[in-house]
């Protein structure tokens, strides 16, 4: 039987860093953000990569939640999601066969990440908002309430915060976890030379980030606007 686990956060958090963390494991297949080509298809963005985006992915929600909820790659079946790709249209009923955990991040962070990447910032694109209402209904679907875990948290002490993610979750936690080959894997969304550079730099968990950067204009607004949502998660956060 298949453990079918959703990580859902938002964008330019440690969200990859997580992803290669739980591949390292002897028993976890992973996913990366099987609903980017849906959400492409259906806001019309011009995101990086578009076109190699929508060539690598069904755009069709509905052939995206059947798979996830029915194949079964491994024991444990990591599953990467976007919580802003998540589009109003989407029955999320596929949310009752997984179990759940949110990463969350500062806002002021992700915004100010985000704009290195991207030449506008919105709320919307960071997400939070629609993680807090995705958090909701994990917990209304399951009847259990998910973890939350802050970024910070994990990345000033990723063994500590690994191990109670995995107790939280019912999972034995693997040494394997805490370090990883560089380099790009084959488990890779498409758009992966736009926005992963630092990861495929990587060999384990970084350091946290010690100064919230000076923020303008629309990053700003972003920021700003999510950060009642952030709080509301904050205060549920899981604790090592």
């Amino acid at each position: 039987m298949t453990r079918r686990i959703a990580m859902w956060s938002g964008p330019r958090n440690i969200s990859t860093t997580m992803m290669r963390s739980f591949e390292n494991r002897s028993d976890t297949a992973v996913t990366d953000e099987p609903f980017y080509a849906h959400y492409l298809t259906v806001t019309g963005l011009d995101h990086p990569m578009r076109d190699e985006v929508l060539t690598a992915q069904p755009t069709d929600w509905r052939v995206v939640a059947e798979a996830l909820t029915t194949e079964a790659p491994a024991p444990v079946w990591f599953q990467k999601h976007m919580t802003q790709h998540m589009m109003d249209e989407i029955d999320l009923g596929f949310m009752s066969e997984m179990q759940h955990f949110f990463l969350i991040r500062d806002p002021r962070l992700m915004a100010a990440s985000f704009a290195k990447k991207m030449n506008k910032v919105t709320a919307e694109d960071l997400g939070l908002a629609r993680e807090l209402a995705l958090f909701r209904m994990a917990e209304k679907l399951t009847g259990t309430t998910p973890a939350v875990i802050d970024a910070q948290d994990v990345l000033r002490n990723p063994e500590a915060m690994l191990r109670a993610l995995c107790d939280n979750l019912d999972l034995e936690f693997d040494p394997g976890m805490l370090n990883w080959p560089a380099g790009p894997r084959d488990s890779d969304g498409v758009w992966a030379p736009h926005w992963y550079d630092a990861v495929h730099s990587s060999t384990g968990f970084g350091d946290p980030v010690t100064d919230i950067p000076s923020l303008t204009g629309d990053a700003l607004s972003a920021a700003l606007a999510s950060m009642t949502p952030y709080k509301e998660l904050y205060k549920l956060r899981l604790t090592a």
